[in-house]
């Protein structure tokens, strides 16, 4: 353990000198030695809190991350910030939060770093919009990280099946539609979700997980324990003393998260079939790095990516079971052996991709996971769509999917809320596509999740149906549902310019998404078109809808990297 010269760190404007007396005796009053303060400051950041069983273990796991920069000659300071837990936010007003929340937890986790001049950073989230946000921050402020996700939770059991959170909002439909009753919906939400951790299935919070690892600033096989197998402790301990040794080697975020590596990322979560919403933060994140990797170059990489991993919701398992087959560097080695992936990007172990997958092996005997001449299908599990309909793009999941093209007439909705009535009581028709709009980053504002209209929809049992939105869609949707239309219908964008009865037309094997109105036609009704009074005109909502820039770029409300005057890391 060789000692880290502080003359360079951001820590010594607190820690160094004759004129931080007073700065120290805070820290002399917190019960850290004289060695201790003038070790180097290592952030340990949670989204901890009681909101859900995503984030209830977190804290434990900081506890064991703390240890290891401690065994590797740093000081841990452990701190907290929010989370908004879509689970619990969804199909209410509350979801309006959830977007937003990640911008919060970027923001605060700088605040926090800049404000006590800490030298590097563990990042620990659970639940969707937290590991983004997480991994904002740490290319944001680009001194040396590492991310650990709290892991996924355990399976329910439901009269002898394995369900997650997702039956429950699927049952909804089916009580709806009178195939469920009171005492089984009942029965179900007291066994759907048995302890502590994130969704189950390849939805958002596992999807970016996943992303994580295969962007390198996560621990390989991280992603992987459930949250209440104590194995998550060794990789919490493990993340300490791997950010330490970054500090040592001065490897930072930006020389981790590269062009190539996000490009790796998109092929990982395209191969898994992984959520929509990774569309929306792979660009977020990219900014903070100074990249531009927008929709449509996520698009071209999930649109040239083999889908590989049969993960709920289009697919069969959990991610317990990808876990237990192999986990993320067991995918990534079929990858990098059928040329998908670029080895030579660096990670959070000091080593290249190609180095950490050197001694993984395919293993035949598992059945989530395929090769790639045996891939589940040609193309990757999620592909963008543009037309006349959606001219900055919009985004589609097909993994697990048979209706891939829809010609149908709309049915307009301005907000989830009547949509999710509708559906509730029958009010639409085979061969409809619902539209919901006015949900997008600026409309909503806060580009809302629509669980539990469609969840409902399906449960319902309606198949020859299609939905748009410029709001997003979780990642346990499954159906023809396309999310992040855009230009949003706030900002005049031609999905705001839909009547009942227009006939849109989706072919997802295509790339498309059209309605068959004339240019002049659209152009008039362009011109007709008003904007809708704000839906909020104070508090943190209000602001959002005034900074936040469309989701083709990631619906950022901050410029990037690319902007940057001076490295927080540097200062």
């Amino acid at each position: 353990m060789s000692k880290i010269d502080k003359s360079r760190l951001p820590s010594r404007h607190v820690t160094e000198g004759a004129e931080r007396a007073p700065h120290r005796s805070y820290y002399y009053a917190m019960g850290l030695t004289e060695t201790e303060i003038h070790q180097p400051f290592v952030g340990v950041a949670s989204c901890w809190n009681e909101a859900a069983p995503c984030n209830i273990a977190l804290m434990r796991q900081a506890q064991s991350a703390k240890k290891g920069v401690k065994d590797s000659g740093g000081t841990p300071r452990e701190f907290c910030t929010i989370t908004v837990t879509d689970g619990i936010a969804m199909g209410h007003e509350g979801m309006k939060s959830s977007l937003v929340s990640r911008e919060v937890i970027a923001d605060s986790v700088e605040l926090t770093m800049r404000g006590h001049c800490y030298d590097a950073l563990i990042g620990i989230a659970g639940c969707d919009k937290s590991l983004p946000g997480m991994m904002m921050s740490m290319l944001r402020l680009n001194v040396p990280s590492v991310f650990l996700y709290g892991g996924s939770i355990m399976p329910g059991h439901f009269r002898g099946k394995d369900v997650t959170v997702v039956d429950l909002f699927e049952g909804v439909g089916m009580h709806s539609a009178g195939k469920m009753s009171d005492g089984d919906l009942h029965e179900l939400e007291c066994v759907a979700c048995p302890g502590a951790g994130a969704c189950g299935g390849q939805f958002t919070a596992n999807t970016m997980a996943c992303v994580a690892e295969a962007i390198g600033l996560a621990l390989p096989y991280s992603s992987g324990p459930p949250a209440v197998i104590l194995e998550r402790d060794n990789f919490a301990l493990n993340a300490g003393k791997a950010v330490m040794d970054l500090l040592a080697k001065n490897i930072r975020p930006r020389d981790i998260a590269t062009k190539k590596a996000f490009e790796n990322a998109a092929r990982v979560v395209a191969a898994t079939g992984g959520s929509t919403n990774a569309a929306l933060h792979l660009p977020a994140m990219a900014n903070e790095a100074g990249i531009k990797f927008d929709l449509f170059d996520v698009a071209e990489v999930f649109r040239s990516t083999p889908y590989l991993a049969s993960l709920k919701p289009g697919g069969k398992y959990v991610a317990k079971d990808m876990w237990e087959a192999g986990g993320v560097p067991m995918l990534m080695r079929i990858m990098l052996d059928a040329g998908l992936l670029h080895g030579d990007c660096m990670t959070v172990t000091g080593k290249t991709v190609a180095e950490n997958l050197k001694d993984v092996k395919f293993n035949p005997d598992q059945k989530v996971m395929v090769e790639v001449k045996n891939a589940l299908a040609p193309t990757g599990g999620v592909v963008g769509l543009k037309g006349n309909l959606a001219p900055e793009g919009a985004i589609v999941k097909v993994a697990g999917l048979k209706h891939t093209k829809h010609r149908g007439p709309a049915r307009v909705f301005d907000r989830e809320e009547d949509a999710f009535a509708a559906v509730d009581r029958h009010d639409y028709r085979e061969g409809d596509v619902i539209v919901i709009r006015y949900e997008g980053p600026k409309g909503g504002p806060g580009m809302r999740e629509m669980l539990s209209t469609t969840a409902a929809i399906y449960g319902q049992g309606t198949e020859n149906i299609a939905l748009i939105t410029d709001g997003r869609f979780s990642g346990a949707t499954r159906g023809l549902c396309v999310g992040h239309v855009g230009p949003e219908a706030a900002d005049g964008g031609p999905i705001g310019l839909l009547k009942d009865g227009d006939i849109i037309v989706i072919d997802a094997d295509a790339g498309t998404m059209n309605v068959e109105l004339s240019d002049a036609e659209l152009g008039a009704r362009a011109k007709a078109w008003k904007p809708r009074p704000p839906a909020f005109k104070t508090g943190v909502l209000a602001r959002y809808a005034r900074n936040v820039g469309p989701a083709r770029f990631g619906a950022l409300t901050t410029p990037g990297a690319d902007e940057e005057v001076r490295c927080y890391a540097d200062i």
